[in-house]
């Protein structure tokens, strides 16, 4: 497959891509003259072509909830209490169903590779791992999965949950979750995670700091583990959102450690904005983890869908477009450089962050990508378009410029 006239983000000239078995053979200005042969040309009409966009961090059993709920959450605790109270209703088919519509609908929105925490507790022990393991292998045509073993209910707060999440690493999990603010004794919670990523080779990611407390200060001691295990690139935070409420030069101070340890931090917007701030009666702070102020102490920050339609953020879908555009409103991010940098943190940060090896347009890496119709990263965060054309491996899985659904799944 060829495709011919696309725009590429470090390229000033238009570009041919071409593709062999599902690997990029070929990218050269277009109109050389040493342009292969191909069987299949797709004509890129002068629009940006994109590495796949990676989602980093989203819930999918817990996806599409609302017509379940009795009330709203008021706050982050009530979040978790009505979702743990709705898990014990959860079966492994309704868990894949509504995951599955997650999946078609990030695939037909340009997604090539996402990570998904999948929880792991003595309410649903493996079912939902269990799911998404099942999903891994249905969608892989389409759609690379990491599944997170993901302990929402804690670990010393809920007994027998290592030992779940340990049967969950064996079966194949590729993460070991935590989640701070759910156990009282941090030190035992680092210990327990930390461990399991050494025993079974394994990186980490968190839930940290969901707070605008500024004495929430969890990523600190994760900073001081991850440099002290040597996992300098291998553990990711999410939400981290008491640093946005710190005074500035603690905030600088913490954010400087976090970019010596090389922990990346998952911005989730949607939902930092609806729970953060509820307390404020005057001046009510926006709840964001200070992207600015992190980029500029080296620290990899990414953007991740999080929730779809549950008690934790009642919108949205799986569209990391629309996240980023949010990202850009309340961080203060409207400017042509920014929006830039708001499509690396969609793909090759959100790559680096997930470890990926094969990612991007050069010669030899896998031919995951999505083509827009817009000329320029900065029209394709305003507009959000919905007209977008994706490649899996160099299959072609969803082109929404025909109103077709290839995905298959």
């Amino acid at each position: 497959m060829l495709i011919n006239g696309a725009r590429l983000p470090s390229e000033d000239r238009l570009m041919d891509v071409g593709v062999r078995n599902g690997l990029i053979v070929y990218v050269e200005p277009s109109g050389s003259d040493i342009a292969p042969a191909a069987k299949t040309v797709e004509n890129g009409h002068g629009g940006v072509l994109l590495p796949g966009l990676v989602e980093p961090h989203i819930h999918l059993e817990k996806a599409y909830l609302l017509s379940r709920m009795e009330r709203e959450a008021a706050s982050l605790q009530e979040a978790i209490a009505m979702t743990a109270d709705m898990k014990h209703s959860f079966t492994r088919s309704d868990m894949k169903e509504r995951s599955l519509a997650v999946i078609r609908e990030a695939v037909r929105n340009g997604v090539t590779h996402m990570r998904c925490h999948a929880e792991v507790d003595p309410i649903l022990g493996l079912t939902a791992f269990e799911a998404a393991l099942e999903l891994k292998e249905q969608v892989r045509h389409a759609l690379d999965l990491q599944i997170v073993v993901f302990p929402q209910e804690g670990i010393s707060k809920s007994p027998g949950t290592t030992e779940l999440m340990e049967e969950a690493l064996r079966l194949g999990g590729d993460v070991v979750g935590g989640i701070t603010y759910q156990d009282a004794d941090l030190d035992g919670h680092l210990d327990c995670v930390f461990g399991l990523a050494e025993k079974y080779g394994k990186p980490l990611d968190f839930h940290a700091d969901f707070f605008d407390n500024p004495e929430q200060v969890a990523i600190v001691g994760i900073a001081e583990r991850t440099i002290a295990s040597g996992m300098q690139g291998l553990v990711s935070a999410g939400h981290v959102t008491s640093l946005g409420s710190m005074p500035y030069e603690q905030a600088a101070a913490v954010a400087e450690l976090i970019g010596k340890a090389g922990v990346h931090i998952m911005s989730l917007p949607a939902t930092d904005l609806f729970i953060n701030g509820r307390g404020d009666r005057e001046k009510p702070r926006r709840g964001l983890t200070p992207v600015r102020m992190l980029m500029e102490k080296g620290v990899n920050v990414v953007i991740g869908v999080n929730n779809v339609r549950n008690p934790f953020t009642p919108f949205g879908k799986a569209d990391p477009l629309e996240t980023a555009w949010l990202l850009a409103v309340t961080a203060y991010m409207g400017g042509e450089s920014d929006a830039k940098q708001l499509i690396r943190m969609l793909t090759d940060g959100a790559a680096r962050a997930l470890g990926l090896t094969d990612y991007g347009l050069g010669l030899g890496k896998t031919a995951d990508m999505v083509l827009f119709g817009e000329t320029s990263e900065r029209d394709i965060l305003l507009n959000k378009p919905e007209s977008r054309t994706v490649w899996k491996r160099g299959v072609k899985v969803a082109d929404s410029r025909t109103v077709s659904n290839l995905i298959g799944v």
